[in-house]
């Protein structure tokens, strides 16, 4: 958790402004991937995430950075419903969150404090802005509710510019680690798209796929897949969820209007449900 020292007479960021100055060699932590592209959105495999991310030479193993990109998630999805940031806004920031620490290492940052500059980030792309001021509020609040319970003669009198600069400090660290492409297409409007064209939009099988669509964000499936894929896992899941038979007669044009594959549909929906122990 970000934490708040002091040195020299003000409240110093020890552990991520060190760092933030560039006096960690981060180019060390750039994976060596071998990937698949197409336009401007690179994939990785399962494979080459779990194997070569940056994390691993730190001693966080796989289970270790799967904890982590959930706790952040969760922050994210808390943080953007406190500042009633409209999911997409949301879901943005925790993608640019997972492209972060596919490049720099989980032990080299604070993750709370990347996930605040990435919703912040993400508010703007998305054109749903909210004042920096309401980020720093309610995002130090959560990371810090005990000692402000607690401690709050303690804290530093200038510890809101002091996190406000960790924040926007952060936000050039994920513009540069990201070459500043912080683009990201999303599921949600192919499910739009193909719920809408089959008359199902009002259907509860939608609305079980968009959640679907929300648990996968805690996944590293945004690295992997393309949003139309990811979309038609989630559709899948909603219907075996509901027995329903997508495929049967009368059904909508499942590999035609998700433009998926079997095997691609079969990977995604098998991370699905390992959100779920299954």
């Amino acid at each position: 958790m970000y934490p708040l020292h002091k040195e020299q007479g003000r409240p110093h960021c020890l552990r991520f402004l060190i760092k933030g100055l560039g006096l960690v060699d981060v180019g060390r932590n750039q994976p060596n991937m071998v990937s698949s592209s197409e336009g401007a959105e690179v994939f990785f495999s399962r494979e080459e995430i779990d194997r070569c991310s940056p994390s691993r030479r730190d001693g966080i193993d796989v289970q270790k950075e799967t904890f982590l990109r959930n706790s952040y998630c969760s922050f994210l999805q808390t943080l953007g419903m406190r500042l009633q940031l409209p999911q997409p806004t949301i879901a943005t920031a925790m993608v640019l969150c997972h492209r972060f620490f596919l490049r720099r290492s989980h032990a080299a940052y604070d993750r709370f404090v990347i996930a605040t500059s990435a919703l912040f980030l993400s508010a703007k792309s998305e054109e749903t802005p909210r004042p920096l001021n309401s980020f720093v509020l309610v995002s130090y609040e959560m990371c810090h509710r005990q000692d402000l319970a607690n401690f709050h003669y303690n804290m530093p009198k200038d510890w809101f510019e002091h996190y406000k600069e960790c924040i926007l400090e952060a936000e050039q660290l994920l513009l540069t680690a990201l070459d500043f492409e912080i683009s990201v297409q999303h599921p949600y409007s192919h499910l739009i798209a193909v719920f809408s064209k089959n008359g199902l939009l009002q259907a509860n099988l939608f609305h079980v796929a968009w959640k679907f669509v929300n648990d996968g964000l805690r996944s590293s499936l945004w690295l992997q897949f393309r949003p139309n894929h990811i979309a038609a896992g989630a559709a899948f899941l909603a219907a075996r969820t509901l027995n329903m038979d997508l495929l049967a007669s009368g059904g909508f044009g499942w590999w035609q209007d998700f433009q998926t594959t079997p095997a691609i549909l079969d990977n995604v929906v098998r991370q699905m449900l390992e959100l779920y122990g299954s």
